[in-house]
């Protein structure tokens, strides 16, 4: 481990004591994840856990989230936060991470004024700054402190200093909510919401690592890590694939031939601007 990311580490948690008590929004991903055990090392007892549960969030990852905060001793709060009845959302506008992180944080500023919690933090890296990310604005409006993004650390730096700390996400697939698996402009369903979390469940539990399932209309269209689109190509797991994905409701299935990558669906938003 580089001298120069532990000193990185010591920064943050400087930084974290300093706000004296958090709330961390905790969806039990690679960054949050480091952050609360950040926050948990600086503070101790003063640092609680908000998890936002709804249609967007797994329920595999709504238990590990669960399962952390027991295993680490942190008080751990769930709030619901159903996003599909936000004005606006389910018509899934380019500023649906606004609606929806806006919101979010209203609820947990709630539940940290119960508490008597001086701030609120939440896990944004610096290479968030490099995507559209109109959730970033609500964050900035609310007062929402980024610790991760403002003492500097990148996504790579996360992975490797929880790896360090042997923090169990450090090796974790990127996630984000749901939603972003629809193109902009497409009506969000509960329906069509359980339909790519069951299809991105059983790509999982076949042992696939990094992965989207985007849905378009009807049809689905997967996103793998290249390495893994031999292990995908054989017949038997094509076969279950397909049948799976029938069975969940989807009328195509295709792979998408340039791999999994994130922010897929805001490559429409940059080609109409140039």
């Amino acid at each position: 481990m580089k001298q120069e990311l532990l000193n990185k580490y010591k920064r943050l948690i400087e930084y974290l004591t300093s706000l004296r008590s958090v709330a961390v929004a905790f969806s039990s991903g690679v960054d949050s994840t480091f952050l609360l055990y950040a926050a948990n090392e600086a503070l101790n007892k003063k640092v609680i856990a908000v998890t936002a549960t709804s249609y967007t969030f797994p329920e595999r990852e709504l238990k590990e989230a669960k399962a952390y905060c027991e295993k680490m001793g942190i008080q751990h709060i769930l709030v619901k936060s159903e996003e599909l009845e936000i004005e606006g959302f389910s018509h899934n506008p380019k500023n649906r991470c606004y609606l929806c992180k806006r919101e979010l944080f209203e609820k947990i500023q709630k539940v940290a004024d119960t508490y008597q919690i001086d701030f609120i933090v939440e896990g944004s890296n610096l290479d968030d700054n490099g995507d559209y990310r109109p959730g970033l604005q609500a964050i900035a409006e609310l007062g929402i402190k980024s610790p991760l993004r403002e003492v500097g650390f990148t996504k790579k730096e996360i992975r490797e200093l929880s790896q360090y700390f042997q923090i169990p996400t450090w090796n974790k697939q990127s996630f984000a909510c749901l939603s972003s698996r629809f193109p902009y402009g497409d009506l969000i369903s509960e329906k069509k919401l359980k339909m790519v979390d069951s299809a991105e469940q059983l790509l999982i539990d076949l042992g696939f690592h990094q992965l989207r399932v985007r849905i378009h209309g009807n049809m689905a269209r997967i996103e793998l890590d290249p390495s893994e689109f031999d292990k995908f190509m054989k017949e038997e797991i094509r076969n279950l694939v397909y049948k799976e994905f029938k069975n969940y409701g989807f009328s195509y299935i295709t792979l998408d031939i340039r791999g999994y990558r994130t922010g897929s669906m805001n490559e429409t938003i940059f080609e109409k601007n140039q």
